[in-house]
């Protein structure tokens, strides 16, 4: 079964093809700008704050399982109305500080519109979970005018990252349902990578007032 034919048939299968290639496009899109905020702030500060950018499509079949799973009709219009992580981006960087100004840049773009911020650092998830997530439209330009865009960027540290991947691996395997001493370890190991990141964060900001330097990562 193709992608598209989990949620349409006949005549639709255009409409689905044209809004994927949409949020495909938009992918592209803010990764370009990611790019090149990245390459001016290695000129301008001399230090890269982002250690690196993955990407996603979600799936015709992850679309139509939290559709269902919401309460929603597995259509078109619910997609596009309900659901903001079809296009996603994740950004990794190294420090907490970074998270911030990464947001900053990406907000002060003219052509993107903030629509959400789940700030998940100050307010963390009760499992442990920690990142920050923006929900953004980016304008596509088509033959027909633009059509603004929805993507989702997710912007950690590397040990937020592993935290996060680790525990979605464990609870895949649990299908969503591990057991109580499961959870309490993963709400530990939480902990300890949000000290280990204040940690970091505070040997950093230490470097920088002995070198005069803008971070730790040189050219």
């Amino acid at each position: 079964m193709t992608d598209s034919e989990y949620l349409l048939t006949g005549d639709e299968v255009r409409d689905w093809e044209t809004l994927m290639f949409l949020y495909n496009s938009a992918i592209k899109e803010i990764n370009t700008k990611i790019e090149i905020l990245r390459g001016e702030f290695q000129i301008t500060h001399h230090y890269n704050p982002i250690e690196h950018v993955t990407w996603r499509l979600k799936s015709a079949k992850s679309i139509v399982r939290k559709l269902r799973r919401e309460g929603h009709e597995t259509d078109i219009a619910s997609m596009q109305q309900y659901l903001n992580d079809i296009a996603g981006i994740r950004i990794v960087c190294s420090f907490t500080s970074d998270i911030y100004k990464i947001a900053d840049m990406i907000s002060n773009q003219d052509d993107i519109k903030v629509l959400i911020i789940k700030n998940y650092i100050a307010s963390p998830k009760a499992n442990g979970y920690k990142s920050y997530h923006m929900i953004v439209t980016v304008p596509i330009f088509l033959a027909e005018g633009p059509v603004d865009t929805k993507v989702e960027i997710q912007i950690r540290t590397i040990a937020m990252d592993f935290w996060a991947s680790l525990e979605h691996k464990i609870y895949y395997k649990f299908e969503g349902a591990a057991p109580d001493y499961i959870k309490d370890e993963l709400a530990a190991c939480a902990k300890m990578i949000n000290a280990l990141d204040d940690r970091m964060l505070s040997l950093n900001e230490a470097i920088q007032a002995l070198t005069g330097e803008g971070s730790a990562e040189g050219e």
